[in-house]
């Protein structure tokens, strides 16, 4: 976020992603599917990306490219 200028958006972001982590900051697989989390990240930065550049298409491929590199 903040390579492309938007940092200001993190703490909104982190916040809304309250409790996919535990307190040791592993994901809490426990309580959230990890695919869940990576679809929710990506509607978030959608949201981002419309709001700084009027278009959502900026965040597209996130999801996929997680789910590729971490999926296992």
């Amino acid at each position: 976020l903040g390579r492309l200028g938007w940092g200001q958006h993190f703490g909104g972001l982190a916040a809304r992603l309250d409790g996919a982590f535990g307190s040791d900051g592993a994901f809490a697989h426990d309580r959230l599917r990890f695919v869940d989390f990576v679809e929710d990240v990506e509607e978030l930065l959608e949201e981002v990306a419309k709001r700084e550049r009027g278009d959502e298409e900026a965040a597209d491929g996130f999801e996929e490219f997680v789910l590729q590199r971490y999926r296992g």
